[in-house]
């Protein structure tokens, strides 16, 4: 062989090596903004997971605003206009009856359940047909989830169900329709636009996340009540949308480390959730002066009569809603089995606390 022709095949062969480590790269677009604990560092999280194991695909983290608005992400992702995006499907609410089923149920399923229903039995299969029913170019992955949200910051004591009417309240999917049945005029509100409409009055209230998250926007500072348990959200999943056209073009290597790499991420964010929210829900009482509240019973029970007015009422109007509300509200009841009979009962008064 010449000079010449080794020198070729070297070229050659690097040019063959370096086609073959190319990366595909994704512009991510997320929800919330990065510096939001929890919520905004999940999407962060998972492109550093990707990116850590991936030498298929590289994302690159975009907060809300820098490609798209939050509330316009799913359409910019099934035109193309960005290539993926980290959010929540209860975002979808008003495009889709069924969105909030795949995000955040009242009275429905805590984490443990929601996950055997989503990945273990139909929930993932409805959730990629409510996308291609509607005409969404995109696939959608489970990405992340954590457990109750707190269920509203007010600027008033609540003392009976009658103060909640003619109240203006931020409020998020399903919950949003159930509040406006008893009386809240309701309205969605991405995270940074949240304490600007409470400071100049534009709302009286709303709920967000969860007690960590809330503080660093900065509610308590307006709205020193915070109400607990979260009934509109007991869980909530996120959801990784990547354009649909961009994702069957890639290898199954790289679709499988994107899956991965949600799988982890769900775990790692829900596991942060569990960490880091009872400090910051001491923090805000010792420090900033919140009265952490409770809903009684009688409370709770009005709350869920109404979400199954609710969930009647779009099961009645909406064929897929009801298939799906039919399939997990039977997944629920077979469930019970197990969920009745292996855990402790809550609360439960330990030895150990006595």
């Amino acid at each position: 062989m010449t000079r010449t022709t080794l020198a070729a095949a070297i070229a050659a062969s690097f040019a063959v090596t370096g086609a073959a480590s190319a990366q595909e790269l994704f512009e991510m677009t997320s929800g919330y903004a990065e510096n939001l604990p929890i919520l905004g560092t999940a999407s962060v999280n998972f492109v550093d997971k990707i990116n850590s194991i991936s030498t298929e695909v590289e994302f690159e983290h975009f907060n809300p605003g820098e490609l798209v608005p939050a509330l316009e992400m799913l359409d910019a992702t099934s035109n193309g206009s960005v290539d993926a995006a980290y959010s929540t499907s209860g975002y979808w609410q008003g495009k889709m009856n069924a969105a909030g089923l795949f995000a955040a149920v009242p009275f429905g399923p805590e984490p443990g359940e929601m996950l055997a229903w989503m990945l273990y039995d139909d929930g993932m299969k409805y959730f990629q047909q409510m996308y291609d029913d509607n005409g969404y170019n995109v696939k959608v992955i489970l990405c992340g989830m954590y457990a109750p949200e707190t269920s509203g910051w007010f600027k008033k004591e609540i003392t009976s169900m009658e103060d909640l009417k003619g109240l203006n309240m931020r409020f998020f999917g399903l919950g949003a329709e159930v509040m406006q049945k008893l009386g809240v005029s309701t309205s969605l509100l991405a995270g940074g636009d949240i304490f600007p409409a409470l400071e100049r009055g534009a709302i009286d209230a709303t709920e967000f996340s969860m007690p960590l998250v809330d503080a660093n926007l900065g509610f308590y500072n307006i709205a020193k009540y915070n109400y607990f348990p979260g009934w509109h959200q007991p869980s909530t999943m996120f959801e990784l949308l990547i354009n649909k056209d961009r994702w069957e073009e890639l290898d199954e290597i790289a679709q499988n480390q994107i899956n991965i790499a949600c799988m982890a991420n769900l775990a790692d964010n829900f596991a942060e959730g569990e960490a880091k929210n009872f400090p910051a829900m001491k923090e805000n009482v010792d420090e900033h002066g919140v009265e952490i509240k409770n809903w009684n019973e009688e409370q709770l029970q009005q709350f869920e009569s109404a979400w199954l007015e609710v969930a009647g009422e779009l099961a009645a109007e909406d064929a897929f809603f009801k298939e799906v509300w039919d399939d997990l509200q039977q997944f629920r009841a077979d469930y019970k089995l197990w969920s009745n009979n292996i855990y402790l009962p809550r609360p439960y008064q330990s030895v150990a606390d006595q």
